[in-house]
């Protein structure tokens, strides 16, 4: 049976609100931010631009949950305080209201993607949305797949890391192995391994951090295009895995053999040998 989420919520007037559709913004998810941090999350409800879109007295805040197609995790309500009226002011002062609280990162509500732009009538839209599902827990990043089916773009991985989550570090911690990190914009690719005390899990933060884990070529790319080259177009998968017990050897020889599979050496790739 199909839940309305105007009935799970107490809204008497929708012509008081605006709704805050939230989705990429050409650098990050939104559904990334929230799992990182909630305070830059609040800040994506603060920003104004020149545009003064939030024209009303309430946000209503959706985070496009982008896993799943016209699905939305419920980011909170907040009220306007203020609007700053000088030009290119890049704020509002907002609160958030606290009895809509419970739901924030549980709810997950089905509703077909509006067309461009950020801020919509909630009028409009609150009878389009329904409840999928509510969480026990609030959403804290993606479950861990499993190891073959790691294909996780550079900011997914990097908010699952920021938050240390517990299952992919779990999986992640006590395994070497041999990886690949592939460049969507021109299809190159480095292959690299995690070995010696060194498993996957802290191979990778290093990439989290850095954008580049040291490596030359990646890091000539990082200092050229700053670190948001990384957010747009990398992805990481595993291509092997073995125990912390396996001679380092094996991990290096199966590394050489994936360079020369996937022509990841010169021209073809950002691995130099």
């Amino acid at each position: 049976m199909e839940i309305s989420v105007s009935s799970l919520f107490d809204i008497n007037n929708p012509n008081e609100y605006k709704l805050h559709a939230a989705r990429n913004n050409s650098y990050y998810e939104p559904l990334d931010v929230y799992v990182r941090n909630k305070e830059e999350w609040h800040n994506w409800n603060r920003w104004r631009g020149n545009k003064n879109e939030f024209t009303r007295q309430y946000v209503f805040s959706l985070i496009d949950f982008y896993h799943e197609k016209d699905v939305w995790l419920f980011g909170g309500v907040y009220e306007v305080l203020s609007r700053n009226d000088i030009p290119n002011s890049h704020s509002y002062e907002i609160e958030e209201l606290k009895e809509f609280r419970k739901y924030v990162g549980r709810l997950k509500i089905k509703m077909p993607t509006p067309s461009r732009g950020r801020a919509f009538y909630l009028e409009k839209y609150i009878d389009k949305m329904s409840v999928l599902e509510i969480l026990r827990q609030p959403y804290s990043g993606e479950l861990f797949p499993g190891y073959e089916c790691i294909n996780h773009s550079y900011k997914a991985l990097q908010a699952i890391f920021n938050i240390q989550r517990s299952d992919w570090k779990a999986a992640l911690v006590n395994i070497k192995g041999v990886y690949v990190i592939t460049d969507k914009s021109n299809g190159k690719k480095y292959v690299g391994a995690a070995y010696g005390s060194e498993g996957i899990w802290y191979r990778w933060s290093n990439y989290m951090a850095s954008g580049h884990g040291g490596n030359v070529q990646l890091k000539k790319i990082i200092q050229d295009e700053g670190i948001k080259y990384a957010h747009e177009n990398f992805i990481f998968s595993l291509l092997e895995y073995r125990p912390m017990k396996t001679d380092d050897n094996t991990i290096l020889n199966r590394e050489a053999y994936w360079k020369d599979v996937l022509l990841s050496r010169g021209a073809f790739g950002y691995n130099k040998k």
